[in-house]
């Protein structure tokens, strides 16, 4: 455990801000597992105002603390990634991009949903903050759709195709026996009264997403138009928000193009080993029928992500990484919901909850390829996301609560994870060709997605195989079959992803070239002297900052 470090002024404004971030907003409190956390955020215009008014003093109070003579490395941190993240934020509300927020995967439909799967069931108590949670959804919704009313008649309304995939995901959750209903089944040790209360508030729950999905198709989906694309404008606005830093689009483009080009050479040479004369694509078909890289059923690729997990932390933890004893648990779960989604949810501030895991399976999936998956554990858990929000939770000496507990960057997190993957295969954790080439499809597909979301969103031209031309959604759909290996049910929902959440995906592939970048500077910078292994643990011991930031506090 690292020296206490005594709270300075910057301190003060951070913890200050978390404290009224948690107020203003429960399902922040529910994320991280604190003690009584129940209800959701306010969803309405009013809501979205007073958060924004919060991100604005917040602003103001950094500026003046900063002010002060005495700040140290620490202190510089904090002021770099708060400026950025609340400066994003503040942006994001005078676009109006917080009351529009619609989409398949990333909006308050989904938040308001999935909120649940991380809530305790074993005792009454649990019981008792499900029941009251549950008894706010109702609010929350109507909240939202207000927000969803003011910022159509501003027109600002999501594209077509991503209203209607939403009006499914809403009556789906209305559906009786869905997420609400499976989640009370399982109160079967609640008091009689307690049961009956969850029942009336699930069917509530339930029925206020009927009435979600009766507004949207009755109000928004008029008023949608078909245009998917958000414009460089709107664009630069969500990057520097997944990124924490600014990039050339038009060189990042092109750079995304080189890179996928290399990786299906490289894959070309690993599938001639596998399968000497046979295309890439069949010697992927070929291993995802051999039986002995196949699991079957959820239970067992739960079972099998558990075991890879826990080999990768034991092993690395010998030489490769400094791996604190309460980060070396990781649970790996199969998530009640059937998305399709592979996320990380990080542990409580006291590690009481885990890191975990969680793999969302669709329905009819019940097979899974371990020659593809293999890296997907190495991406989730460690090195990968559970190695980078454990540590930065467990420097809760050095780092105050915003820096461990509330800053979350996607290009920082998911490019360390896909830095992570890559790595892993340095280490020689992943020299079995199929495993191999396993890495290097994940890599394929997220400079796919670089190509894919930066032409397709900007308006570019597209690659001559599709034809030349600015992209679209039926150019997209033929990149990504030409490109990626992934069951066709999955790839569809990957594409509404893209599509209908602009910027986040390549932050992946981006975040990992920066990563990498800044590891190769350190190490022209230290020469001879350059230690993998400490380099690692000064980065990760910064949390998750813009990455901008990161590569300021690196060089301090």
């Amino acid at each position: 455990m690292t020296q206490k470090r005594t709270p300075s002024a910057i301190d003060a404004v951070a913890e200050e801000y978390v404290d009224a971030s948690l107020a203003l907003s429960p399902s922040l409190a529910l994320y991280l597992g604190l003690d009584g956390a129940t209800g959701f955020d306010d969803f309405s215009p009013a809501g979205l105002a007073a958060a924004n008014d919060l991100t604005v003093k917040t602003l103001a109070k950094l500026a003046e603390a900063e002010k002060a003579a005495d700040l140290d490395d620490v202190d510089l941190a904090t002021i770099d990634a708060m400026r950025d993240r609340l400066t994003v934020d503040r942006d994001y509300f005078e676009a109006g991009l917080k009351h529009s927020s619609l989409n398949v995967i990333e909006s308050p439909l989904q938040s308001i949903r999935d909120a649940f799967d991380l809530m305790p069931t074993e005792t009454a108590q649990d019981w008792e903050a499900v029941d009251t949670t549950m008894a706010a959804v109702p609010t929350s919704v109507a909240g939202y759709q207000e927000s969803l009313s003011l910022a159509k008649s501003r027109g600002q309304v999501s594209a077509r195709i991503q209203v209607e995939k939403v009006i499914e995901q809403a009556r789906a959750v209305a559906e009786p026996g869905s997420n609400f209903d499976q989640l009370i089944a399982g109160a079967t040790a609640a008091p009689p009264s307690l049961r009956q209360r969850l029942n009336t508030h699930a069917e509530a729950a339930r029925e206020s997403f009927s009435h979600l999905a009766d507004f949207l198709t009755a109000e928004l989906l008029p008023a949608a138009g078909e245009n998917e694309a958000c414009g460089r404008e709107a664009y630069a606005l969500y990057s520097r928000d997944f990124l924490g830093a600014e990039v050339d689009f038009d060189e990042t483009y092109a750079w995304g193009l080189e890179e996928l080009a290399r990786i299906d050479a490289q894959q070309r040479e690993v599938a001639e080993k596998i399968q000497p004369g046979a295309d890439l694509f069949e010697v992927m078909e070929t291993l995802n029928k051999d039986p002995e890289r196949t699991l079957h059923g959820s239970e067992g690729l739960r079972e099998w992500m558990q075991k890879v997990a826990d080999e990768a932390i034991t092993e690395l933890g010998k030489s490769h990484f400094d791996i604190p004893e309460p980060v070396r648990t990781i649970e790996c779960m199969i998530a009640p919901s059937a998305t399709g989604g592979i996320y990380y949810t990080g542990p409580t501030d006291d590690f009481s909850r885990p890191g975990r895991m969680w793999w969302s399976v669709p329905e009819g999936v019940t097979e899974f390829a371990t020659w593809q998956e293999k890296t997907t554990v190495y991406h989730e858990g460690v090195p990968g996301h559970h190695l980078q929000v454990g540590q930065a939770t467990y420097v809760s000496n050095t780092l105050n609560r915003w820096r461990r507990l509330m800053c979350w960057v996607s290009g920082h997190g998911e490019g360390w994870a896909l830095y992570a993957e890559k790595l892993m295969a340095d280490l020689g954790f992943l020299d079995d060709p199929a495993d191999y080439l396993g890495m290097l499809d994940s890599q394929r597909l997220r400079a796919a997605r670089v190509v894919l979301d930066i032409g397709f969103h900007l308006g570019l031209e597209a690659p001559a195989s599709l034809g030349g031309g600015i992209w679209n959604r039926e150019k997209a759909w033929q990149f990504l079959t030409d490109n990626v290996a992934m069951d066709r049910s999955f790839l569809a929902f990957e594409l509404d992803r893209y599509l209908g959440w602009p910027g986040q995906a390549p932050s992946y592939k981006l975040g990992q070239r920066l990563w990498e970048q800044y590891r190769e500077e350190a190490k022209t910078e230290a020469g001879a002297d350059f230690d993998l292994k400490a380099f690692h643990t000064k980065a990760l011991n910064l949390g998750s900052v813009g990455l901008d930031a990161l590569g300021r506090a690196m060089k301090r």
